[in-house]
């Protein structure tokens, strides 16, 4: 019996992640990030987001304080991702991971988004992206979605930093 699909307005609100040491995964996901903290729960648990929304994230340690990253090769979270509003946006979160000399994993521009991969201090897997509007996305000549994987320009991804920095300026 096949289903109909579900409603198009359906979206992930939230992860929550498994951390050895909350306060390391705080000054990841907030010092670097960016992330706001909304709410401790005692003290193995926090709550943070952007924007003042409940919680995009949570962090706890009630099963895994002190513990050690799962081994490769084992079942689990591959990354999260958080999706930035636009190119710009990604570009400071670029600016913020170089400045607090956390590498990449990679980066890739895959034709409907461009991404930044990296891992979190627990070793998660963790994408930073933002989406090309709909009507850019690479196609077929039946409509169809022509995802790729193509190298990323990251000093290009950095200047729209830049750009975006002296327009908002000039237009103070």
């Amino acid at each position: 019996m096949r289903h109909p699909p579900i409603s198009p307005g359906v979206s992930i609100g939230h992860v929550h992640l498994k951390v050895a040491d909350l306060e390391r995964s705080l000054r990841f996901y907030c010092g670097v990030l960016g992330f706001e903290l909304t709410q401790r729960y005692g003290s193995g648990a926090a709550f943070i987001s952007a924007g003042g929304y409940h919680h995009h994230i949570g962090l706890n340690t009630w099963e895994s304080l002190g513990s050690s990253p799962p081994p490769a090769g084992t079942t689990g979270l591959y990354h999260l991702a958080i999706l930035y509003p636009t190119r710009a946006t990604l570009g400071d979160a670029l600016r913020r991971l170089m400045e607090a000399g956390v590498a990449l994993d990679g980066a890739s521009d895959h034709g409907v988004s461009e991404a930044l991969y990296l891992r979190d201090p627990d070793q998660n897997g963790v994408e930073l992206y933002w989406d090309r509007p709909q009507s850019d996305w690479p196609r077929t000549h039946d409509g169809s979605l022509a995802m790729f994987t193509r190298h990323l320009d990251l000093k290009g991804l950095l200047d729209e930093v830049s750009s975006e920095n002296h327009d908002n300026n000039r237009n103070t």
